[in-house]
């Protein structure tokens, strides 16, 4: 094993962590992700910052909570002047690349504001959420009467489809994410009862090979140090999987629903809401959700199968001797538990996600092939990189909410610096704002999770949301309400205030720097609140004692004289 040099930031688009077979899914055999966890450290207890792609990739790509960066919902442009794994790598000489999805939204009305232009190399850093970019496909191209949702998505794998002989305007849509009957009419895999049909492409064209294959393209010309983040798409929906993968798993390997009537009978009125958006309603049927979830494992499984190929290339060309190789998601997914579809609230279903660090370097010896069970944040990523560029961590502690990871890694700490994981909801932009009839203002909601309680604050004037994770880890039974746990709702209310007061906006100047300032300010010459001399320190005065002056009245006689 050598030193680290590169790393390769692998994150697929709403992974579950409970379906994978190193994190206990009895059914869905994925050797391949486990084989890495059994040469790195399995994070048992990381948790994302926000249940939405768009918040949860920007704080993963900042190392900042929701709450300091300010992009709260899909689409909503990551400010320009937020520092960015990027910009901290580039910094100690490593390069940054991207190959997938960020779903960043550009600031575009601040690049203009400021000047910076895309096109040039600042501004496709900025507009990019810090990635040079070898191949950006956030991966959707679903379009409505209304035009495209992202006319930018899949452009270059159209392409590559066009160039294979897959015909039409969207052969993403037609043939990568759609099955076909016998009289050769497209059924779309937005519909779920499709799901359980194969994709109508050769599975080597389908998204996933054909990123990994991309991701393998860039790494095969990188000149190092470089950190690589590949991202991936799938399994995130529309469900729908070519063979062989689309007849590996039925009913038989389904991991059973996790609800009850009870649940459902006496929801908090947010999830209640939640519950009867038409998402979830059709998630709760259990024809839905049998449709799509034989997919949605075949989708994992050909996950696994590709980093097979990834892994063993890196193998064959040396590259797993010197590059750090680290496994997530962004959020997981509902599959019709707690009576939800999508990913869109605190459950552990969306918001604990895998992770998994393989580092070649001696150091992570002795943790091998072990697990964690600290409390983990996406955000203790970039701060984890930065430590393997060759920085001090202390240098961007006043950008970089996180911490690193490193002490655990290398076997000189079991836990990280923190009481609860954090995680927040904007759900001003959803038709959920207008079901409760909430304010813009009030739409938000926070989770604050130990290893023992969580706890979920709503702004808007609702109770809160708390679970037993030892008593209840399937979370079916609220007891926000509960008088006999007042107290433990207090505990973990003080938790929550106390991160609250330390979100930080103070990103300009860091810590070292403040610590200067306040301590060589008199060196500058401001002497404020000494009485006398004798009481100054002299060195710092010297500016100010021996000197001599006329009095003014004679420079302004002198000076008149001079005019006369």
């Amino acid at each position: 094993m050598a030193q680290a040099k590169n790393i390769l930031f692998i994150m697929f688009d709403q992974l579950r962590w409970d379906y994978l077979s190193c994190y206990g899914h009895p059914h869905l055999d994925t050797p391949n992700i486990d084989k890495l966890a059994s040469k790195g450290v399995r994070f048992d207890r990381a948790y994302i910052q926000a249940p939405i792609c768009g918040a949860s990739r920007m704080s993963t790509y900042t190392g900042r909570y929701v709450n300091s960066h300010g992009a709260g919902w899909n689409n909503i442009p990551l400010r320009v002047g937020e520092p960015t794994l990027g910009d901290h790598l580039r910094k100690q000489g490593m390069d940054c690349w991207l190959i997938g999805k960020t779903h960043m939204a550009a600031d575009t009305e601040g690049m203009e504001r400021l000047g910076i232009e895309r096109g040039t190399q600042i501004g496709e850093r900025v507009a990019q959420c810090g990635f040079d970019v070898f191949e950006r496909d956030d991966g959707m191209r679903p379009e409505g009467p209304d035009g495209p949702y992202d006319p930018g998505g899949a452009l270059t794998y159209n392409e590559y489809l066009r160039s294979k002989g897959y015909e039409g305007d969207n052969p993403w849509h037609d043939y990568a994410n759609s099955g076909l009957d016998s009289d050769g009419n497209v059924l779309s895999g937005w519909f779920l009862k499709n799901n359980s049909l194969p994709a109508n492409i050769r599975e080597e064209d389908s998204e996933t090979p054909y990123m990994t294959r991309r991701g393998m393209e860039f790494i095969e010309n990188a000149q190092g140090p470089w950190c690589c983040h590949l991202s991936l798409i799938k399994p995130h929906w529309p469900y729908i999987v070519p063979e062989p993968y689309a007849s590996m798993y039925g009913p038989q390997h389904f991991l059973p629903v996790v609800r009850t009537e009870e649940e459902r009978d006496n929801a908090h009125p947010v999830l209640r809401a939640m519950m009867n958006g038409p998402v979830s309603k059709t998630f709760s049927r259990m024809e839905a959700r049998d449709a799509m979830l034989g997919a949605y494992m075949g989708l994992i499984k050909q996950i696994d199968d590709q980093m097979g190929v990834l892994f063993d290339w890196l193998e064959e060309t040396g590259r797993m001797k010197d590059t750090m190789i680290v496994l997530t998601s962004d959020h997981g997914d509902f599959l019709g538990d707690h009576w939800l579809g999508e990913k869109q609230f605190f459950f552990d279903n969306s918001t604990r996600v895998p992770l998994i660090i393989y580092d070649p370097s001696p150091e992570a010896d002795a943790t091998r092939g072990t697990v964690s069970d600290a409390l983990v944040e996406q955000i203790d990523l970039v701060k984890t990189f930065y430590e393997v560029a060759g920085g001090k961590v202390d240098d961007i502690a006043h950008q970089v909410e996180g911490h690193s990871l490193m002490p655990i890694l290398h076997g000189q700490a079991t836990e990280q610096p923190r009481a609860v994981a954090i995680c927040e909801y904007d759900y001003s932009a959803t038709p959920l704002r207008n079901a409760l009839n909430v304010d813009v203002a009030d739409a938000r909601a926070f989770m604050a999770t130990s290893k023992r309680w969580k706890l979920i604050h709503f702004e808007g004037g609702f109770r809160p949301m708390l679970f037993d994770l030892e008593a209840d880890p399937q979370e079916l039974v609220d007891l926000g309400d509960s008088p006999d746990h007042a107290a433990v709702i207090a505990e973990m209310y003080e938790h929550l205030h106390a991160w609250f007061r330390r979100c930080d906006q103070r990103i300009t100047k860091s810590r070292a720097a403040l610590t200067q300032m306040g301590t060589g300010i008199q060196r500058r010459g401001v002497t404020i609140g000494v009485y006398s001399e004798d009481e100054a320190n002299p060195e710092l005065v010297t500016k100010y004692l021996g000197r001599k002056a006329r009095p003014w009245q004679e420079v302004v006689a002198a000076q008149s004289g001079a005019a006369e």
